[in-house]
């Protein structure tokens, strides 16, 4: 089983040749500073949500969107009840929203509701101008400085801004908080370093926002994909777009509690990540080998791990059937595997500790609970490989997930 050795040695050297600067990334975030932004311009802003039977929750987005620092009249609300069987349309006019009903079972996906959204209140507001659009899903709870933080970033000139992503859920449950780690580790340790770098962070489905001059560059909103948000993302690294990150914009979201619903939603994006990169991967190879194109390279080792971990396996676990059924000794191959997937477990588990100490200030979680789901994060990073498995032998339709944390943004800033 010479063959196998080999393997596995080429597939550890190419890993680690592409995946080592992310090392780099631990100490730019221990020891950088970020880039200081002192022009401030007040900017009028639209904000978008899409809602799906979100009656439980999307009040408290529009409370906490009204109970902003920033100067109200520059702030603008619209919702689009997007097939809808509840009352989320009567609750969001309740608390000041600008609601429209959108009935389409043909065009399904957030992509297409912000659309129609977007075509109906130009069009019956044509007098109407803004110089940025945010985008929030209608479980999201804004910390009450979040649109002034994003709008001193927005001043410094760039067109695109996403910020903090925390979990208003985190302590529920194992899932919820493997979520929560993982979007923080996202935010934090990823975003933050990028910026730090003057590279481009990635958005990651809420909480971002665009200006209007790019909006019409492209002739109106058009990303329609599973996952709207990377499509968005993925065009705007091939145009050479910078995506700017914003540490003291705090969202908070609610991440799910099940296993199912879990593996469901994450294949859902696995497979918009593969469809984006299909699609636009020959204007990502020409970025790529041109000014800017480390964050087309940072974008496509970010899902380069699951990959390879995943190829190696299927082909280790083809070679130990063969092994076996040919009377060869497998012992050092099992042996071999065990200690890498303990190296693997260790790894993750130093990821989800790392998020615990670094933004203990900002999770609302008991320390018992940090320290036993700092155990539980590598579990949820090694179910990745099911997703895999369902992103390219199963069948992915979009479905709604069921939000019901109806808690008031001040519930969450009062118990910090």
């Amino acid at each position: 089983m010479q063959w196998l050795t080999i393997f596995n040695l080429v597939m550890i050297v190419i890993f680690l040749a592409a995946f080592s600067y992310r090392v780099v990334y631990t100490f730019i975030r221990m020891f950088g500073r970020d880039p200081e932004y002192n022009e401030i311009k007040m900017h009028r802003f639209a904000v978008m949500i899409s809602a799906r039977n979100e009656e439980l929750v999307i009040g408290h987005l529009i409370d906490s969107i009204k109970a902003q620092d920033y100067p109200s009249e520059l702030i603008d609300i619209y919702v689009v009840a997007d097939n809808c069987t509840d009352s989320t349309a009567e609750v969001s006019r309740q608390h000041g929203a600008v609601v429209y009903e959108r009935f389409n079972e043909k065009e399904i996906g957030k992509g297409y509701a912000l659309k129609y959204l977007m075509d109906n209140f130009q069009g019956d507001y044509p007098d109407k101008e803004y110089d940025g659009y945010f985008i929030f899903d209608a479980d999201n709870l804004l910390s009450t400085n979040y649109i002034t933080e994003m709008n001193k970033v927005f001043s410094s000139g760039v067109n695109i801004v996403t910020g903090y992503r925390n979990a208003k859920n985190l302590s529920d449950n194992w899932i919820s908080a493997a979520y929560g780690i993982f979007f923080l580790y996202e935010s934090e340790h990823a975003n933050r370093v990028r910026n730090r770098l003057g590279s481009s962070c990635f958005v990651s489905g809420t909480g971002y926002l665009f200006s209007d001059k790019l909006l019409k560059e492209h002739g109106g909103w058009k990303w329609f994909k599973i996952c709207e948000d990377l499509e968005f993302t993925v065009e705007m690294m091939q145009d050479g777009e910078r995506i700017a990150y914003c540490h003291d914009a705090v969202l908070y979201d609610e991440q799910p509690l099940s296993f199912e619903d879990s593996i469901f939603q994450r294949t859902r994006w696995l497979k918009g990540n593969v469809a984006a990169i299909r699609e636009y991967w020959p204007g990502l190879m020409k970025r790529l080998f041109s000014k800017g194109g480390f964050s087309v390279y940072d974008f496509l080792m970010n899902m380069s791990p699951l990959v390879i971990f995943t190829f190696a396996a299927v082909v280790n676990l083809i070679g130990i059937i063969i092994g076996g059924c040919t009377g060869q000794d497998i012992t050092p191959f099992l042996i071999f595997y065990g200690a890498i997937v303990g190296i693997i477990y260790v790894t993750m588990y130093m990821m989800g500790l790392t998020v615990f100490i670094t933004e203990k200030d900002r999770i609302h979680c008991p320390l018992g609970k940090r320290i036993l789901y700092s155990f539980t994060f590598p579990i949820y990073m090694f179910s990745f490989i099911i997703v895999l498995f369902l992103v390219f032998f199963g069948k992915t339709e979009w479905r709604p997930i069921k939000h019901d944390k109806a808690i008031d943004i001040s519930e969450i800033e009062n118990n910090k």
